[in-house]
C-alpha cells in the first residue's frame, strides 16, 4: 500500500495527496447522516496516518463539506430583503423561532412567534398547505435552519429560512415592534 493511499469502505484509493482524497470522498459524505459521518471519521483514525496527513485530510474534507452545506443552504433559504418584502406585501408568513426573552427585544411586524422549544406542542400553528411560503427566522439562522430540517422530516414543504436572521435585521436598523402579550 502506497503511503498516500487511503482505504475507505474496503476500497484502496491511491492519491497524490490526502487533500485530493478528501475532495473525492466528500461527494458521498455530503449525503451522509451525522452518525454515519462520525463512524467514517472514527474508522479514519484507526489508519496508520501521520498527524500531518490526517490534518491535511481533515482540512480538505472540511472545505468540501462546507461547499456541500452552502449548496443546500442556498436552496432552502431566502435573503433578508426577500423576507421583508414578501412579509410586508402579505405574500409570505414569517415565523420567529427565537425564545420569548429574545422576542422581548423586538420582532418583525406581522411575524408569528413560535419559540423553537415549543415547536412540538404547537405544530398545528404552522401552515402545512399554504399558497404563501413559510419563512423561518431566528437570531442568526442556526435555529431556523434546524427547524426547517425538522419540519421537512414531518412533511412540511413550502418552507425556507431567512439568511442572517434578526441580528442582521436589527443591524440594518429595520423596524421592529414589541411582541403582543
Amino acid at each position: 500500500v502506497h503511503p498516500n493511499s487511503l482505504v475507505q469502505n474496503g476500497e484502496l484509493f491511491p492519491t497524490t495527496s490526502l487533500y485530493d482524497q478528501a475532495l473525492v470522498s466528500s461527494r458521498t459524505l455530503c449525503d451522509t447522516k451525522p452518525l454515519q459521518l462520525f463512524f467514517t471519521m472514527t474508522s479514519l483514525s484507526t489508519l496508520a496516518l501521520s498527524r500531518r496527513q490526517l490534518s491535511i485530510f481533515v482540512l480538505g474534507l472540511g472545505l468540501s463539506l462546507s461547499a456541500c452545506s452552502q449548496t443546500a443552504t442556498s436552496a432552502d433559504s431566502v435573503t433578508l430583503e426577500f423576507a421583508r418584502t414578501e412579509l410586508e406585501a402579505g405574500r409570505a408568513i414569517l415565523i420567529d423561532v427565537r425564545e420569548p426573552d429574545e422576542h422581548a427585544t423586538g420582532v418583525a411586524k406581522g411575524a408569528q412567534l413560535l419559540p423553537m422549544r415549543q415547536l412540538g406542542a404547537r405544530l398545528a400553528e404552522i401552515p402545512s398547505a399554504s399558497d404563501k411560503p413559510v419563512l423561518l427566522i431566528c437570531n442568526t439562522q442556526n435555529r431556523s435552519s434546524a427547524t426547517l430540517s425538522a419540519l421537512r422530516e414531518r412533511g412540511y414543504k413550502n418552507l425556507r429560512f431567512v439568511q442572517g436572521g434578526m441580528s442582521e435585521w436589527n443591524r440594518r436598523g429595520w423596524p421592529v415592534v414589541k411582541p403582543k402579550a
